[in-house]
């Protein structure tokens, strides 16, 4: 008697949630840059049609196209140095992009274009460790501010109408909640409003003027889109809150101390530098972009190398 075959029937493993595929909707929802440029792309076009900004369209082309002729060749000098081949991303620029075209503001196509090439360029310059050691649009708008007299920064824009503040607060909590950044964004709202309303009270001033103050939207823009930039952030919760505390006290000092505009951005640009310290002290988890550079950078190195820190230090 002749024994029956035995056939093994085959095994198909179960699907998970690694690899299902992924829609493209889900795709643009897991990356906070899109929400961002979304929502400052709205603030851009409100500004314009609904509050009357004066903003030159050429400028704006011009900003763009030096920022995007910037990060090219950024990507080209990272692989002419490195030797790994980073794909061109235009989604960090057009955040930079559109903060410069909504808070720069100058009679000179020139300034606009050396703006962005300043903004853009200190991404791959000035770092630390694989991290940006400034926030690229506030470092191009001190360095041009220093650069020239025929820059500036209008802190009324948008004016100081509640519902405007409350709309451009809304938008920027969905941005900061998203790049999980929004502690430092709360804890810079506590403190520097506690300075402000502290001073007022002290002064004897009307609560009007407290409050003028902060509903500008140039400061809701910093709070919301600048200071929460998670590249430019300490990597944990204490450093973070500790950032935030710092930043707001060199901005009370630069304003009714030294009595000087735009104290918010020369506060940010002064303290920056201590960033990697505050690493250093209190460290935490780097955060990184999900992004696909990440998948770039598995072609040409070894999957065990493709970490976090070896990503920031290869993809500005």
């Amino acid at each position: 008697m002749s024994a029956t075959p035995i056939t093994a029937k085959p095994v198909t493993a179960k699907p998970t949630t690694a690899n299902l595929p992924v829609a493209p909707i889900q795709r643009l929802l897991r990356d906070p840059r899109h929400f961002q440029i979304a929502v400052l792309s709205s603030l851009l076009a409100w500004g314009v049609v609904g509050l009357g900004l004066e903003v030159r369209p050429a400028a704006g082309v011009v900003i763009l196209a030096a920022a995007l002729a910037t990060q090219w060749a950024g990507t080209r000098w990272v692989r002419w140095k490195t030797g790994i081949d980073l794909r061109f991303e235009p989604r960090s620029v057009m955040i930079s992009v559109l903060s410069l075209t909504l808070l720069l503001r100058t009679g000179s196509l020139a300034v606009a274009a050396l703006a962005a090439f300043l903004t853009i360029g200190s991404k791959f310059v000035v770092r630390w460790r694989g991290k940006h050691v400034f926030n690229p649009t506030n470092f191009g708008l001190a360095a041009i501010l220093l650069a020239t007299d025929n820059a500036w920064v209008s802190p009324g824009q948008w004016g100081s109408a509640a519902a405007a503040a409350f709309a451009v607060a809304c938008l920027g909590f969905v941005v900061v909640r998203r790049a999980a950044r929004s502690d430092v964004t709360w804890a810079f709202l506590v403190f520097y409003g506690g300075l402000v309303f502290g001073r007022a009270l002290w002064l004897g001033d009307p609560l009007a003027i407290p409050l003028h103050h902060l509903s500008s939207g140039a400061f809701l823009i910093f709070a919301f889109f600048m200071i929460s930039d998670p590249r430019t952030t300490p990597d944990s919760r204490a450093g973070r809150l500790l950032f935030a505390a710092l930043v707001a006290a060199g901005a009370g000092y630069v304003h009714f101390v030294l009595f000087q505009p735009n104290g918010l951005i020369w506060s940010l640009a002064a303290l920056a530098p201590l960033v990697p310290l505050i690493d250093l002290l209190l460290p935490g988890r780097r955060y990184h972009w999900p992004a696909r550079a990440r998948a770039a950078l598995s072609r040409v190195l070894p999957v065990t190398a493709v970490e976090p820190a070896s990503l920031e230090r290869s993809a500005p």
